[in-house]
């Protein structure tokens, strides 16, 4: 019998995400697109006024803001609709539109941070003090102007506006050849049972299949699809760097990482305290390493032995149980807050949850103010996908209110912080299963074999050495020297050597060739902030469960903040502290509890 991944159009309604809550039709969504493209003029009638006053000051701003919003809304739902479904031609045509409507809006603003940092920052303060709407946008010109030196011409602000589709390129071809194009040859496991490969079910299925002997053949057909393209990916990723290059450069940084860290204050220390915390505490990672092989029988650990389960009994945990334990754990943080969750999770349908053919790499959360805050991904009654759904909640939760608390000015929020709250949920759940007598002793194994051997193996072992790759490509790059894909191999090998130490079945090429698999990397300097998430998460988590006064209502104020500061403030005002390495190190000490129990449940 073949365990077959369904087509999109099989799947039910009610597992998908409520894409009509954003457009009832997909000739609605293009007509609002038409609409926007209309709008543009709106907009450039007030390129060259903006320092006539207060009220011509303001009323640009709110224009500029009402066509962003409307243009972020109608490109989630076309990414939205493309990312579940990649072999759908027009939903691939639909995010094609939608990426060219919103680099002519870029295009079109442009001319307003050039002409605000003109006016001048003595103006601006006394139009504030006339103008109490005007005084909404403080934060945003106190940034501003801390950005200065790095803000070009109108004319510049503008090219650069309208490369940044083509100059996208590459990540967009890179998925449509790995999601869309690629075809893994299935496996068959002991009974001779044909499972397919799909980027849905790699992950969140295969890797975890008892047999070493599935994971193996899963594993080496997978990978070795990726090195039969290595060289286009690498020619992608490398323009994706040197992109990133230009803007540095364009832009007048001294280097990549500090362009991408300045954006949102972020000192460098940042970065590099992780790392060297990172490495400091390798042999903890080693410890663990060790313990899994024990627990496995295996001569050597190899990569696709690192999922493999340690219990012998598989939990199954349906979605309707997954929701109500989540809710159960985040009790904490008050019944509206958990009310929020399980109406999204089972009402509104939030979470796009069935694999499907096509179907994206991973989960995320993405919606846009005025919108729900959907998740993408393929939920396979496990509790690994129990953990990723709390995850994408935590980044849902985070969205959610921020857009109900902030002006759209502060709408978003750094990908330095967004991280926090997607593991804080994680935390949470385990902090509060861990203890609790409503289940067995397999079932809390099975927790800490995702919490070591999933989470924190990804968060805290993949993505810094995945950072420590980008920071060196990138240098490489910034120094002229070429990025080929046997380059790229042998540094990923030589990072991950280092890594999981000299008991390790490394198979070079492919351990090398992991790179490719983390779309992570065509966002700048990204992955390092997993790192710093998880261990903001935790330390905002152990407040809360120790019942520190005030903790709850910090952390809530953290997620209604948006941008209203910078990163690092609104963390601190939660009690998180990331100037320093002592937060990483106190969740190292974490992962070290969760070791120590690991090891007396196994025995």
């Amino acid at each position: 019998m073949a365990n077959k991944v369904l087509p999109r159009n099989k799947i039910s309604r009610e597992f998908k995400w409520n894409a009509e809550s954003v457009f009832e039709s997909e000739e609605a969504w293009g007509r609002e697109v038409e609409a926007i493209i209309g709008d543009l003029a709106k907009i450039k009638q007030y390129q060259g006024r903006l320092g006539e006053g207060s009220t011509v000051l303001v009323n640009a701003l709110n224009a500029v803001d009402e066509l962003v919003s409307r243009a972020q809304k109608a490109f989630m739902y076309a990414g939205f609709s493309y990312n579940v479904d990649t072999t759908n031609q027009q939903a691939a045509g639909l995010f094609g539109r939608a990426q060219g409507m919103y680099g002519q809006v870029s295009s079109a603003v442009a001319f307003v941070n050039p002409e605000i940092l003109a006016i001048g920052k003595d103006r601006l303060e006394q139009w504030m003090r006339e103008s109490s709407n005007l005084a909404v946008y403080r934060h945003f010109f106190d940034d501003l102007f801390r950005q200065q030196a790095h803000v070009r011409s109108a004319e510049v602000e503008e090219i650069l506006g309208l490369v940044s589709e083509p100059l996208n390129g590459a990540s967009n071809s890179t998925s449509m050849l790995t999601n869309a194009d690629f075809k893994f040859k299935p496996v068959k496991d002991e009974t001779g049972r044909i499972i397919d490969i799909t980027q849905g079910n790699y992950d969140t299925q295969l890797m975890h299949h008892p047999s070493r002997k599935v994971r193996k053949a899963a594993y080496n057909t997978y990978m070795d699809q990726y090195l039969a393209h290595k060289n286009t990916l690498a020619a992608n990723l490398a323009t994706s760097i040197k992109a990133n290059v230009f803007y540095m450069r364009a832009r007048r940084h001294e280097s990549t990482l500090a362009a991408s860290l300045f954006n949102l204050n972020i000192p460098t220390a940042v970065f590099h305290n992780l790392i060297d915390t990172f490495r400091k505490n390798l042999p903890v990672w080693h410890r663990y390493f060790e313990l899994r092989r024990k627990a496995l029988g295996v001569k050597k650990l190899a990569y696709y032995d690192m999922w493999a389960p340690i219990s012998t009994r598989k939990i199954k945990v349906p979605f309707e149980r997954a929701v109500e334990l989540i809710c159960e754990s985040l009790a904490p943080m008050g019944k509206e807050y958990v009310d929020t969750i399980r109406r999204g999770a089972l009402k509104d349908r939030w979470v796009d949850r069935s694999p499907n053919q096509g179907k994206g790499h991973g989960a995320f959360s993405w919606g846009a103010q005025g919108t729900h805050p959907f998740i993408m991904m393929s939920y396979t009654d496990e509790v690994t996908s129990m953990s990723t759904l709390a995850h994408e909640l935590g980044h849902s939760m985070h969205s959610y209110l921020t857009w109900k608390n902030q002006p759209f000015v502060y709408a978003g929020y750094s990908l330095f912080v967004a991280e926090v709250a997607s593991n804080f949920h994680q935390a949470m759940m385990r902090g509060h299963l861990l203890n609790s007598n409503k289940i067995d002793k397999h079932f809390k194994l099975a927790l800490i074999e995702e919490a070591v051997g999933g989470n924190f193996f990804r968060y805290f072992f993949q993505m810094p050495t995945l950072a420590r790759f980008e920071l060196e490509t990138h240098q490489r790059a910034e120094r002229g020297e070429p990025l080929t894909a046997d380059t790229l191999i042998a540094l990923m090998t030589e990072l991950f050597a280092e890594g999981f130490g000299p008991d390790f079945d490394m198979d070079h090429e492919r351990v090398g060739m992991t790179w490719a698999t983390f779309p992570h990397l065509f966002s700048d300097y990204y992955v390092y902030a997993y790192a710093t998430g998880i261990s903001g998460a935790h330390a905002a988590a152990g407040r809360i469960l120790r019942k520190e006064p005030g903790a709850v209502e910090d952390y809530l104020g953290f997620l209604k903040s948006g941008s209203s500061d910078y990163s690092l403030n609104v963390l601190k005002r939660a009690g998180i502290d990331l100037t320093s390495p002592k937060t990483v190190e106190e969740t190292f000490a974490v992962m070290e509890g969760y070791i120590d129990r690991l090891e007396e449940l196994m025995n």
